[in-house]
């Protein structure tokens, strides 16, 4: 039963950046095929939101494995 409840609290906790990561790159092929000029910078704020997103998800993740120890 606990093993259990560690895989939902750790699919949960990966979910939501996995989400994030989805929407910015919808955002990001929409916003270049209107503007497609401003590809680079919104290159960088899509690379920049993916790190900020996974390191949501490794840190959650790091903090779940301390917890269950």
């Amino acid at each position: 039963m606990n093993n259990v409840i560690i895989i939902l609290v750790m699919l949960i906790s990966t979910l939501g950046p996995a989400a994030v990561v989805a929407y910015v790159g919808y955002a990001a092929v929409r916003a270049v095929g209107r503007n497609p000029s401003a590809a680079p910078r919104i290159l960088l704020a899509m690379i920049v939101a993916f790190i900020f997103a996974e390191a949501i998800a490794i840190v959650s993740v790091l903090m779940l494995s301390t917890l269950f120890k």
